[in-house]
C-alpha cells in the first residue's frame, strides 16, 4: 500500500500520454482500429505499474470475428484497463456521460468513438443506444456495466436496462464477463491500491433474437443469473471477489 501514490501518479502520467496520442492519430488516421491499439498499450501499462496479473478463461467460447455486446460486472477503477488489455477484440464502450466530461480523457473517448450515454436525459440516451445498436449492426463491439457504476461492498448491483434495450435492438448475442479479484485492490472512494491476481471469465454467448422490448427484463435476468451464479462460485471457490 506504500506504493500507491506511485502507482496514482504513474496511472495519471500514462493516462495523458495515451490520451493526447489518441487525440493526435484520430485525426491523422480515421477509424477506431489504431485508437484501439494504442488504448490497449495505455491499460497494459497500468496493469504492469500496479503489478496486477491476470488470467483469462473462456475465450474459446465465442467467435471473436463476429460483433457482441459484452456485459461485466464492475467492482474497481481497474477493470476498465483489465478489459481493455485483456479481450483481444476491438471494441467501444458504453459510458456514461460524466466520463466524456474529464478534460483529456474523456476528449479522447470521443475522438476513439465510444459511445456516450447520459442517462439523466432520457431523449439524448435514446438517441445513444439508437446509434449504438447501429454500430453493432456494422460490425462493431460493445462493452457494457450493466450496474452502471462501481460495487461499493464487493456485491453485484442491480441491473440497469439500457443495455438490454440495446441488445434487442442490435440483435447480437451477450457475452457475460465476470471479473473475479479486483474490488480488494481499491475499494471506492479510497486512494490505497494493492497488487494482486485477478481472473476474467467469459461464458458462452446468450442469444438476444428471441427477445423484444417487452421481454427484455426476461434478457436482463437471464444474464444477471449467469454473472452473479459464477461471481459467487468464484466467492466460494476462493476467488477474491
Amino acid at each position: 500500500m506504500i506504493r500507491a501514490p506511485f502507482i496514482i501518479i504513474w496511472v495519471v502520467l500514462v493516462t495523458i500520454y495515451f490520451c493526447i496520442a489518441v487525440i493526435i492519430v484520430s485525426f491523422i488516421k480515421e477509424g477506431y482500429v489504431l485508437p484501439n491499439k494504442i488504448a490497449k498499450l495505455w491499460a497494459k501499462c497500468i496493469l504492469f505499474g500496479s503489478r496486477i496479473r491476470v488470467t483469462v478463461t473462456g475465450l474459446s467460447s465465442i467467435d471473436l470475428s463476429l460483433p457482441h455486446i459484452y456485459m461485466s460486472n464492475h467492482q474497481s477503477v481497474f477493470d476498465i484497463p483489465l478489459l481493455q488489455a485483456c479481450l483481444p477484440v476491438r471494441f467501444r464502450w458504453l459510458a456514461k456521460a460524466e466520463l466524456f466530461k474529464i478534460p483529456i480523457f474523456g476528449y479522447a473517448l470521443g475522438r476513439a468513438g465510444h459511445i456516450s450515454i447520459d442517462r439523466s436525459n432520457h431523449k439524448s440516451a435514446f438517441k445513444s443506444l439508437k446509434n449504438a445498436a447501429k454500430n453493432i449492426r456494422n460490425g462493431v463491439s460493445v462493452i457494457i456495466f450493466p450496474e452502471g457504476t462501481r460495487s461499493r461492498d464487493g456485491n453485484i448491483r442491480q441491473f440497469k436496462k439500457g443495455g438490454f434495450i440495446l441488445a434487442v435492438d442490435a440483435g447480437v448475442p451477450i457475452v457475460p464477463v465476470i471479473i473475479h479479484g479486483t474490488w480488494p485492490l481499491m475499494l471506492k472512494n479510497r486512494v490505497l491500491i494493492k497488487p494482486g491476481n485477478i481472473i476474467i471469465e467469459i461464458k458462452d454467448p446468450i442469444k438476444t433474437t428471441d427477445y423484444t422490448r417487452k421481454t427484455k427484463d426476461d434478457l436482463l435476468k437471464k444474464v444477471r443469473k449467469v454473472i452473479c451464479e459464477s461471481f459467487e462460485e468464484g466467492r466460494r471457490g476462493g476467488t477474491l471477489c
